[in-house]
């Protein structure tokens, strides 16, 4: 689609939450031998992890988080007119997680409040979601939560993905805010390579089923069944380097940013060998592209709140920033933002000790 802006609208607030659990990578487990591990976080930069217990949902991350963000600012709970929660790993497949979350964080019954299917991309689309909403005359305020616990999605005896997930919760909040400039965003979609990351079996198409729950083991030793994700990894990579950097480029120059004039890109969190492979093809400088997937992993649609919370939190705070967002991947769907933020709320990282 063309890029699509809109103006008056800035996020105010942002929080994040993760499980207490921390799992060190290099610390043998399972079917990983020391030396596969020292190999993936050689290449992922992933070394640790947060990970839920079977007992926590993305929902209880995500009430953690903006309970904390709301209560930080004091913000009027009666002001939230929408509610949107972005999960590939909703609590039910109904009812829809964000009305339970509407009543869990005590907001009016007023609330609309729905679910967005979306992963990697998940962020950006929810921005602009939001944004719309709060453009709308009768709109205060949008909450925006965005939770996985991507680790029960994935089999952690699979050599592709068994040291590469974690599980986080983020809150971001919209209002309307005079000086907040224009907002650019580009979305992208291709269908045609779905299977690239994907979960096979446990839907309507593929039933859950024994067969479906089986544990298969594969040649280079993996275990999984159906009903856990896969990760086509050459796969990924080659969409990266031949659809994101136009993507990135074509926000630039709608928004009549040069890269010098951005004070941070914000990429989600996937692999830090394809994402320094992103920064040197696009000449971004180092110090502008934050990392948090060294400590937190991959964390689907969370990462890229999470990256701001943990390591532009003070810049945040303190100044007026233009910031570049990019979500990619499962899909495969992806897209990009510009915005500006304005000395905004962040809250201090919350972790949930279950």
């Amino acid at each position: 689609m063309a890029v699509v802006s809109l103006e008056g609208v800035g996020v105010v607030g942002l929080a994040a939450a993760v499980p207490k659990n921390r799992i060190d990578n290099l610390v043998p487990a399972g079917i990983f031998t020391e030396e596969d591990a020292r190999a993936v976080v050689d290449k992922t930069g992933i070394r640790t992890r947060r990970v839920a217990p079977a007992s926590v949902c993305a929902s209880d991350l995500c009430h953690l988080a903006a309970d904390r963000l709301l209560n930080d600012m004091g913000i009027d709970r009666s002001t939230i007119d929408v509610l949107i929660f972005v999960s590939q790993t909703p609590d039910y497949r109904m009812p829809a997680t964000a009305v339970l979350l509407q009543h869990r964080l005590r907001l009016t019954r007023a609330t609309g409040a729905f679910d967005v299917n979306l992963g990697c991309s998940g962020f950006v689309y929810g921005l602009w979601m939001a944004s719309s909403f709060c453009a709308q005359p009768a709109v205060r305020r949008v909450l925006l939560l965005n939770g996985e616990t991507r680790t029960k999605a994935y089999s952690p005896r699979d050599k592709a993905t068994g040291l590469l997930f974690g599980d986080a919760g983020s809150a971001t909040l919209l209002e309307k805010c005079e000086g907040a400039g224009t907002s650019f965003f580009s979305f992208n979609s291709d269908g045609s390579r779905g299977d690239f990351i994907s979960i096979k079996g446990g839907g309507y198409r593929h039933p859950s089923s024994p067969e479906t729950l089986r544990e298969k083991t594969y040649e280079n030793g993996s275990v999984r069944s159906d009903e856990h994700g896969v990760m086509n990894g050459p796969g990924v990579f080659e969409f990266l380097i031949e659809e994101v950097p136009g993507d990135i480029r074509r926000i630039l120059t709608a928004s009549g940013a040069t890269i010098g004039e951005i004070d941070a890109f914000v990429f989600h969190q996937a692999n830090k060998f394809m994402n320094e492979h992103l920064r040197r093809k696009l000449r971004i400088p180092a110090e502008k592209m934050p990392y948090s997937l060294h400590e937190y992993g991959n964390t689907s649609s969370v990462s890229i709140p999470l990256t701001m919370v943990t390591q532009l939190g003070t810049m945040l705070r303190e100044r007026r920033n233009r910031l570049l967002l990019s979500g990619f991947g499962v899909g495969l769907s992806w897209g990009s933002a510009v915005l500006s933020t304005e000395r905004m709320h962040v809250s201090e990282l919350a972790e949930l000790d279950a």
